[in-house]
């Protein structure tokens, strides 16, 4: 297990980011495996928040249960899966920055388009079938590689305008509690999950299930035109860091 406070000094910060995403404001949880990374390397951070992830999703579940859409569910999960194991099987050949450089563009992007057609009073269009299935694929794909999952994610849930706030946040939860399971073997696979790094995840977790459960009761309290606007800041400001970290690799 890890003792060194240098190390929590990061984790903490980080672990808190993550359980507010996993309570609903999602995409918050990008933010997190950077702050890891100045204290670990990137495939360690990876490795130590991977079980984190799953508990809080478990809390995600509870706290939103049977909120969620089943039929978006539907549309996606078959698709996360084919991402995840094209992720697996290019995971040594596929550049982190690259990717990262590519989600943040789409993110930046998502965002732009939102706040134009918004100022223009025009229907941002929804998306459809073809769209769940691309966008799913590569948030499965983005999450085996490199732990960024969410953005796609919202691009994609974003343009489903019957979703409440709650039923956003019980879809994103419940998409990521089967992501990061699936993910499991691939990671052991790799030889990602050791027992010291398991020991520093539990160490974590306390400060995991509280950060999640008040992501949730925020979710509850903010008003859902005053939600989906902050989801949609989200998105620029992960987009943004994205493209800072995808930048340097080219």
């Amino acid at each position: 297990m890890i003792v060194d406070p240098v190390f929590y000094a990061a984790a903490v910060p980080a672990t808190i980011l993550v359980g507010m995403s996993k309570g609903g404001f999602t995409g918050l949880s990008v933010l997190a495996q950077p702050i890891l990374a100045l204290a670990m390397s990137p495939i360690q951070a990876a490795a130590i928040l991977l079980p984190v992830l799953i508990v809080q999703d478990v809390v995600s579940l509870y706290a939103y249960w049977r909120r969620w859409s089943m039929a978006e569910l539907r549309r996606t999960l078959p698709a996360a899966v084919v991402g995840i194991v094209i992720g697996y099987l290019l995971a040594a050949s596929v550049s982190d920055q690259a990717v990262a450089l590519g989600i943040g563009l789409l993110s930046i992007a998502e965002a732009a388009r939102h706040a134009l057609s918004k100022g223009l009073k025009r229907p941002a269009g929804e998306a459809g079938r073809g769209s769940a299935a691309l966008w799913s694929a590569v948030a499965g794909f983005v999450s085996m590689i490199a732990n960024a999952g969410g953005p796609p994610m919202m691009i994609y849930l974003l343009r489903r305008p019957r979703l409440s706030p709650e039923q956003f946040a019980a879809t994103t939860a419940a998409f990521f509690s089967v992501v990061n399971w699936v993910k499991v073997p691939f990671f052991l696979a790799l030889g990602q999950i050791t027992g010291a790094n398991l020991a520093t995840s539990a160490v974590l977790l306390p400060v995991a299930i509280i950060a999640t459960f008040a992501g949730v009761q925020l979710v509850r309290r903010v008003p859902a035109d005053r939600f989906f606007g902050i989801i949609y800041l989200i998105l620029a400001a992960v987009g943004a860091k994205l493209v800072h970290d995808g930048l340097p690799g080219f």
